[in-house]
């Protein structure tokens, strides 16, 4: 006995699928938001904040330990005029540089060893793992034990705290480039530095890019620890000259400059991310 299929014609479309149960596949259109209904969002989001710190600031808690966003307005003024504020803003801003610059370089290099050798990381990763689990703030007195009380602690503070985030996904992006990819590109001639170049390096740029942002946003907390170190400039300096003084507004004022340190560096990063990563616009969810 044979066995037979029956075919079902139609002059329908859509009614096959139908007959077997499936579903037409359907395009989905991705709809990209109005840039001015994000700037929106985002603005009354910020607005939202200081609303209810505001209302934090009159209403629950006490005045002299929670100023207003408007005391702490009108106290840059003083600041600008008596504590030298542009000053403080740009030592710290070169002791926060330095710090990526070097710990980024030292990282990235240490991850690209481990990323794309078997030897680099049987060699190098054990010891950045123990790194990234020492407190830099324990490091402090050894810092100042061995280089003194100058800059030269505060900067490698900076870099050993900067180096293990860029390093932790320089090497797991280079070490999780797809495969298939690699072969089809040895398979038309890739090979050594090349490879390297025009291949792995840039489908692990996003999570270079992100181990950069980790390692920006270290560098501006960093600074806390590191301008404790005997600073007499910096902003950490005045935070701390004002927390010893009871001057509440002026420590609110130096925790919002970190803030907005913070907040440039993550834009200069999404910057980055969007020139060198166009690329990825059709490969994104959204």
């Amino acid at each position: 006995m044979t066995a037979s299929t029956t075919v079902v014609e139609s002059s329908r479309p859509g009614d096959e699928a139908a007959v077997t149960g499936l579903i037409t596949p359907r395009v989905r259109r991705q709809h990209q938001r109005p840039l001015v209904l994000t700037i929106s969002i985002r603005g009354l989001s910020v607005l939202g904040v200081f609303v209810a710190w505001w209302l934090i600031a009159r209403h629950v808690a006490n005045p002299s330990k929670l100023p207003t966003p408007l005391e702490v307005y009108h106290n840059y003024g003083y600041l600008f005029s008596h504590e030298d504020l542009w000053g403080n803003l740009g030592d710290s801003l070169q002791r926060s540089l330095k710090g990526l610059i070097i710990g980024g370089s030292i990282g990235f290099a240490l991850g690209a060893l481990s990323g794309l050798t078997a030897l680099g990381e049987e060699s190098v990763d054990i010891p950045m793992q123990l790194l990234r689990f020492t407190p830099f703030l324990a490091l402090i007195p050894l810092f100042i034990t061995w280089f003194g009380l100058g800059e030269k602690p505060k900067i490698i503070l900076l870099s050993i705290a900067c180096a293990t985030p860029i390093y932790l996904n320089t090497a797991n992006a280079m070490r999780h480039v797809d495969r298939k990819t690699l072969e089809a590109s040895r398979s038309f001639g890739l090979s050594g530095l090349r490879l390297i170049r025009e291949v792995t390096l840039p489908l692990s740029l996003p999570g270079i890019l992100t181990g950069l942002r980790f390692s920006m946003a270290i560098s501006v907390l960093g600074l806390v620890a590191a301008e404790q170190i005997n600073a007499n400039s910096g902003i950490g300096a005045m935070l701390f000259n004002a927390s010893g003084n009871f001057d509440t507004p002026t420590v609110f004022c130096c925790v919002v400059v970190y803030m907005l340190i913070g907040v440039c560096f993550d834009l200069i990063v999404a910057l980055i991310s969007a020139l060198a990563l166009r690329w990825r616009a059709g490969v994104a969810a959204r």
